[in-house]
């Protein structure tokens, strides 16, 4: 659109509640705990659309407090909505102060919606000689589109002319009101025609033209939906009302009015300092002349703010490294610095594959260069030889007393170790400080740390590669383009480094398990991604082709309970297959509310119908083919002949490691398929498997940890504790224990540990909701010092905002005060689980290390190949398995002292089934 007079209405509610939901459990917050991502999204989403549209004429349009006209017409009009988040309300103070402060008019009318209010402008608009853009994802304002309004889904990039809506919903926007008070909607409880989706609706239209033509012809729809329809017929004029826009709002400002203005940087200052908003602090604060006054910067200044040109503007002269006696000098700085940064630039992120490109360093803040070695592209410079620059770089990169630090630096090592250079001195890893610091925050990448902690927008790969199926691979980069992009990878990691150390340095718990474990464990998992493990391709490829046959067979089954073939797949089609055809009641819906075909919705469903449980089947055994029997052949490598996982230090909240490229710790394990696969996993020739695995792990710390005397007497006299558990909770004996009892009882034991509800455990257990609860009180009962233990658990975190494992691991819980009831439970919930999984995670951490010390100071052959939740693989040779079998069970059960034995179950196999 690009017409003389434009004005752009910003369905600003809309915005609002996208930002909030963005980040889902892991909102953005202040130090202090206030929720800021609300705010910091929207006014994101804003700027962002204010860069690329360059507005003259813009408002911003919410809805105001309060209920409308159209509460007046229908009572229960939008009755099933959840009132407003207490921590969502108190943003929207802030919002309404920010927006006109960036010099956007603020629209907001008692009475009505901001649909009405965007409706009645663009109607405005129009005469006035204005094109409008709506942006919003509302479908509801589909029906103002016509040639000189256009409907924009910014988040999407969705433009919406009057051929898009047609394309999109099947009707043209003059069709659309009555097309939605057709098939009605949930969110806004406007009631529509029962069981009349948008397929159904869009046929009556392609058929009959209009509703009332749909009206006239009511008597000659046949089936049931005919039914629905005739005995709703009286509503659907009040769900037209309810739908239909109104355009005659009265308002003090006209389009002509709702001209953009300068912002006010003074107030922003202000509203950013207190939300610590700091990149865009700097922002305003680069903006402020010689006179110290506030000027706006120019677009093309702004365009460039997060590229390559602005960081080359701002001085940054990062050196690249030509000849040989710039690499002397820079050797030299580097042996004189008390610690350096280092990073690695290669031609694929797995690290097996990977070809080194060049490396980086930095030794002060700002004083960074960039080692070109493998670009190779038309009229590239020449660089200095690989093979004789990495010997000169040797013994500097190889000396252990010269301290290095780095961003995720596992993958470094590996790079470094392909060609046979061995990285030590390693001391710190900012991604890792990072986790331990604050292991909540779910990502600890550079460029969120180098936002979050210094402020600074750091240069992107898309940057200088490019991105999508035309991304250049590094090799392929101009040099000079890779220098700043390089270099500055190891300057912010340096600059990080500086940052968070003091920080990691005054918590002495937080310090040691630092040192302690995480730093170390870098280096053990080197060794365990390197040993990978060995599979027997031609036996996932023969499950594959049984697999294959088992889904034909399903299908087929499928269709004919369905009564007609359907994409097995498509989870629109099972939708109407389950709801619209055979008529199956909705248990959930989706948030843009239709029918859900989530897997738990069809596992409830599945208890009383054949066809969701056909699906489940499929959809489970078409996984396991595509994740797992089909790709895992695909990934041996070429060099080794063998599987190498990655595992990730500082991904799972709790301290867990996860696995990834591929994902070896979610092969199922209760399912004879699953378990099938992981006979696949076979030693080399002359050698077994072992398989050592920790005992209801998770139960022991709890029994440590509450100090209860009824579960540490168990676990203390060897009694099988789910069978104690049951003998409580039912009255009788242990020897009367039966395997319901018992498995009910194992639910009960790990439900709690997971805060589980007695709603969730009647679930669970297909209980009636008293029953479940009945069991949970007396379990609690039976073994008080576990309520105890949880509320005590509770109450700490709402006094400290975190909770800690048995070795200091923190998990920090900023929503545990929350006024939001949804978020201040799974806080609670987290806080009582948090510290059992977090201690089983440091345990398994720890047997990893004791083992790979033993295996290194007795140079054994044995090798620690996977490390699955609570369980280590060992790959050994047949005359050493006893040994391993005595060493393994010593040292796993000596990492810790408890209240109660650690107990090590070990296996031997001739694969990882058979050793499990």
């Amino acid at each position: 659109m690009s017409p003389d007079k434009e004005l752009i209405l910003v369905d600003g509610t809309s915005f609002l509640f996208r930002a909030y939901h963005a980040l889902g459990r892991n909102p953005l917050t202040t130090s202090d705990g206030r929720t800021t991502q609300a705010i910091f999204g929207m006014v994101n989403m804003l700027r962002s659309l204010l860069k690329e549209c360059q507005p003259t004429h813009i408002a911003v349009v919410m809805d105001a407090k309060g209920k409308t006209f159209r509460h007046d017409l229908y009572k229960a009009y939008k009755a099933n909505r959840p009132p407003m988040p207490e921590d969502l309300r108190q943003q929207l103070a802030y919002v309404n102060k920010i927006i006109p402060a960036m010099g956007l008019p603020l629209i907001s009318i008692s009475g009505v919606e901001a649909d009405d209010v965007i409706g009645t402008l663009s109607i405005q608009a129009t005469t006035q000689g204005f094109r409008t853009m709506i942006v919003s994802s509302d479908k509801d304002l589909t029906q103002l589109v016509n040639d000189q309004v256009e409907m924009v889904d910014t988040m999407k990039n969705v433009r919406l002319n009057p051929a898009g809506v047609s394309e999109k919903f099947g009707v043209p926007p003059q069709r659309i009101i009555e097309y939605l008070a057709l098939i009605g909607d949930s969110s806004d409880n406007i009631p529509g025609i029962p069981k009349v989706g948008a397929k159904t609706a869009v046929k009556w239209f392609d058929e009959y033209g209009t509703l009332d033509k749909i009206i006239e012809n009511a008597d000659k729809i046949s089936g049931k939906v005919g039914e629905y329809l005739r005995d709703n017929l009286d509503q659907l004029e009040l769900s037209k009302k309810l739908t239909t826009i109104k355009c005659d709002v009265e308002l003090e400002q006209s389009p002509n009015d709702l001209t953009r203005g300068n912002p006010d940087y003074e107030l922003l200052r202000a509203y950013y300092t207190d939300l610590e908003f700091r990149s865009w602090l700097k922002e305003i604060e680069a903006q402020n002349d010689d006179d110290g006054h506030v000027e706006e910067r120019k677009e093309s200044d702004d365009a460039n703010s997060n590229g390559l040109n602005n960081r080359l503007d701002n001085g940054l002269d990062y050196e690249t490294i030509w000849d040989t006696s710039t690499l002397d000098k820079w050797i030299e700085k580097l042996k004189k610095s008390s610690i350096f940064a280092i990073d690695t630039e290669t031609t694929s992120l797995d690290v097996h594959r990977a070809e080194l490109v060049g490396m980086s360093f930095a030794v002060t803040p700002g004083e960074a260069a960039y080692l070109p070695l493998g670009h190779n592209y038309a009229g590239v410079p020449k660089q200095l030889p690989l093979k004789e620059t990495l010997e000169k770089l040797r013994p500097i990169l190889e000396d252990p007393s010269q301290a290095k630090t780095g961003q995720n630096l596992k993958y470094d090592v590996e790079v470094l170790q392909n060609y046979d250079i061995h990285l030590q001195g390693i001391t710190h890893d900012t991604m890792l400080i990072s986790y331990i610091l604050d292991a909540g925050n779910s990502r600890h990448d550079m460029d969120t740390l180098a936002l979050k902690h210094l402020g600074k927008q750091t240069i992107k790969f898309s940057d200088v590669a490019g991105s999508g199926k035309n991304q250049l691979t590094f090799d392929q980069i101009a040099i000079e383009v890779a220098t700043p992009y390089a270099a500055e990878d190891a300057d912010i990691t340096l600059q990080l480094h500086q940052t968070l150390l003091p920080k990691l340095e005054k918590d002495p718990k937080l310090n040691k398990l630092f040192n302690e474990i995480e730093m170390p464990l870098m280096s053990a998992l080197v060794r365990t991604e390197t040993n990978g493990v060995k599979i027997d391709a031609a036996q996932l490829k023969k499950q594959s082709a049984e697999i294959a046959i088992r889904l034909v067979k399903l299908e087929k089954k499928a269709y004919a309970v369905a009564g007609e073939p359907f994409n097995i797949a498509s989870p629109k089609q099972i939708q109407e297959i389950l709801y619209e055809k055979q008529g199956i009641p909705v248990k959930r819906k989706t948030p843009n509310g239709q029918p859900s075909t989530a897997e738990n919705v069809l596992q409830e469903l599945a208890a009383e119908y054949e066809l969701p449980q056909l699906i489940l089947e499929h959809r489970s055994l078409a996984k396991l083919k595509g994740t797992y029997t089909d790709k895992l052949p695909e990934l041996i490598n070429p060099k080794t002949g063998r599987i190498h996982t990655s595992y990730h230090q500082a991904v799972a909240s709790t301290g867990r490691l996860s696995s990834a490229d591929p994902n070896l710790q979610n092969i199922p394990i209760r399912s004879e398929d699953g378990r099938k696969i992981r006979e696949a996993f076979i030693p080399e020739d002359g050698n077994v498997l072992i398989a050592a695995d920790y005992s209801q792990i998770e139960l022991r710390i709890m029994a440590h940890l509450s100090g209860d005397k009824g579960l540490i007497n168990a676990f203390n006299n060897g009694i099988d504790v789910h069978s104690a558990t049951a003998a409580e909770v039912f009255g009788i004996a242990a020897d009367e224990v039966d395997e319901e009892q018992r498995r009910r009882a194992k639910a009960i034991n790990f439900g709690l540990i997971y805060g589980m509800s007695a709603f969730g455990l009647a679930r669970q257990l297909k209980i009636v909701q008293k029953e479940a609860r009945n069991y949970i009180d007396i379990y609690f009962d039976r073994y008080p010092g576990v309520k105890q233990y949880m509320e005590k658990t509770k109450q700490s975190a709402r006094e400290k905002g975190f909770v800690e494992t048995l070795f200091g691991r923190r998990l920090n819980l900023p929503e545990i005060n929350s006024k939001n009831a949804v978020r201040r439970q799974y806080a609670e919930r987290t806080a009582i689980n948090a510290p059992m999984q977090g201690t089983a995670a440091d345990l398994i951490k720890l047997a990893m290390l004791a083992i790979d010390k033993w295996i290194l100071d007795n140079q054994s052959s044995n090798r620690i190949i996977l490390q699955v939740h609570d369980e280590l693989v060992f790959e050994v040779e047949k005359k050493n398995v006893n040994q391993m079998k005595e060493i393994s069970v010593e040292l796993m059960c000596g990492v810790a002292k408890l209240k109660v034995p650690l107990i090590v179950d070990i296996g031997v196999g001739a694969n990882w089934k058979e050793a499990h």
